[in-house]
């Protein structure tokens, strides 16, 4: 049977506008982030009005955002382990500035090669897709025939992407998703597809209190090699 899945980013946090490795510290969603949250309930009422679930990361900036989601549905978030942030072991709550200066090839390698990289004492990309993958898995087999939510991180959601559409990790990059954007996807007969991806046009105007959903590092030759979780 078919699930639907809507999946969203959590609302603005404290860390977004400043590139930080922010990973699984518990975070608050800021005025913006609440504002988002709202608005993207009200869009997820119109296109899943029979929204049956809402999984969500165990930390706070997903709990809140999935709380506000779930409101109109009489739902509350299911945490799950296995959609939590990346974790980023010694960068952990670190600007990419402070780690950047000491120890630059190993920013430059995470930055350039996402799927070979090694987070000093932290999650590779591959550990963060195998755990996401088999938390799908359990979420698919809970819910035939319904539609769910899943409120997840920046990493999460990427990999979420990239396994949908047959992806190898190495296009982490190319993925985006903004603070509070909606992506769509369907699953049936053992097969994933994605309806819409990162869509924001719920959040105006708040996106521009959020300038750093677009914020990018680039490399020594001054190209965009992506943006910051």
């Amino acid at each position: 049977m078919r699930v639907s899945v809507i999946l969203i980013r959590h609302g603005h946090v404290e860390g977004i506008d400043t590139l930080r490795f922010r990973g699984r510290v518990h975070l608050p969603l800021t005025g913006a982030g609440l504002c988002q949250a709202e608005q993207t309930r009200d869009y997820v009422c119109r296109i899943a009005p029979h929204l049956a679930k809402i999984y969500s990361s165990p930390l706070t900036r997903c709990i809140t955002t999935g709380s506000i989601i779930g409101q109109p549905f009489g739902l509350t978030p299911l945490p799950r382990e296995g959609l939590n942030d990346i974790d980023y072991g010694d960068w952990q709550g670190r600007t990419v500035a402070e780690v950047s200066s000491a120890s630059p090839a190993a920013v430059a390698a995470w930055f350039s090669s996402p799927a070979d990289a090694q987070i000093p004492g932290g999650e590779t990309l591959q550990g963060v897709s195998d755990r996401v993958s088999r938390t799908l898995e359990e979420i698919v087999k809970e819910s035939p025939g319904e539609a769910v939510a899943i409120i997840g991180h920046d990493s999460v959601n990427r990999v979420i992407l990239l396994l949908a559409l047959g992806l190898q990790l190495s296009s982490y990059w190319r993925i985006g998703q903004q603070a509070g954007a909606v992506s769509r996807l369907e699953f049936e007969s053992g097969r994933w597809s994605v309806e819409s991806l990162n869509e924001t046009g719920q959040l105006y105007p708040t996106l521009r209190h959020s300038s750093a959903n677009r914020a990018s590092v680039t490399d020594s030759h001054g190209s965009t090699v992506g943006s910051r979780q």
